[in-house]
């Protein structure tokens, strides 16, 4: 199911009842399966003992330092990729040479595990917050790229053609034609983007940090504190999902006109 059809089925009356149901059904059962011993407290606790873990975290000052710096960092990421995706898939995609010269290199990089090459932008930014923010960038980069690249290229082309013929000029076309048209697609690039910012700066401080959320998954794992490492991925998901609908609420405020044709 698309991001579209899940779109759909949640604005529709009680959309949200059927998920609730199913995540509170779960829920249950791994309490009761926790609770039971059936399975492994050290593995998987109980959603009551994770819950109880993040009102203890809640108070603490240090968790909220934590959280400041891995929002910090997923920010900055998504801003400056984010940015520089837009901005290179504009190019790419009203150039042909930029295509052709660009877009594979581009698709190259991609290809590369990222995780592999984590290591490296401590070499080049060291150990403070540049390296994750960096690294955020390069994690939601490409989607952004890729998404104003189809979008442009999904222009009607008779719609091209007719401003050619009234003598429009290229910035014409892209203002009139092209942007308005790219939106859609791109807001689809954006939404995925914006986790996967999260994801890059929780996989730069799992390799060279010294604050923020993966510190503390990190810590608490060592400390066999299972259920806080549960509450900090918690909070996690929270703030991905939060990301995810402010764009979502963003696209549809602006592109109303889309999602009422769709």
């Amino acid at each position: 199911m698309s991001a579209m059809d899940v779109g759909k089925a949640t604005r529709r009356p009680f959309g949200w009842l059927l998920p609730l149901a199913t995540l509170a059904g779960v829920l249950a059962l791994l309490e009761i399966l926790a609770r039971t011993d059936v399975i492994n407290k050290l593995i998987f606790p109980a959603p009551t003992a994770v819950v109880e873990a993040l009102i203890t975290l809640g108070g603490r000052e240090f968790f909220w330092r934590n959280l400041w710096v891995t929002a910090i960092e997923a920010l900055s990421g998504f801003a400056i990729g984010g940015s520089l995706g837009f901005l290179s898939g504009t190019i790419i995609g009203l150039s042909g040479f930029a295509r052709r010269s660009l877009y594979p290199l581009a698709v190259a990089i991609q290809s590369t595990p990222q995780v592999a090459i984590a290591p490296l932008f401590l070499i080049w930014f060291g150990f403070g917050l540049a390296p994750r923010i960096f690294f955020a960038a390069t994690t939601c980069f490409f989607p952004v790229l890729v998404a104003v690249v189809v979008g442009l290229n999904a222009a009607d082309q008779d719609s091209r053609t007719l401003l050619r013929s009234l003598g429009a000029s290229r910035l014409t076309t892209y203002r009139r034609l092209l942007l308005p048209a790219s939106l859609p697609t791109t807001f689809s690039g954006i939404r995925t983007a914006v986790p996967l910012a999260l994801v890059g700066a929780i996989v730069g401080e799992f390799v060279g940090g010294n604050l923020g959320l993966g510190v503390l998954i990190t810590t608490f794992n060592a400390q066999l504190h299972v259920a806080s490492s549960f509450a900090v991925v918690l909070v996690l998901a929270v703030m991905g999902f939060g990301g995810y609908a402010l764009v979502e609420l963003v696209d549809r405020r602006l592109l109303g006109w889309h999602h009422r044709r769709s």
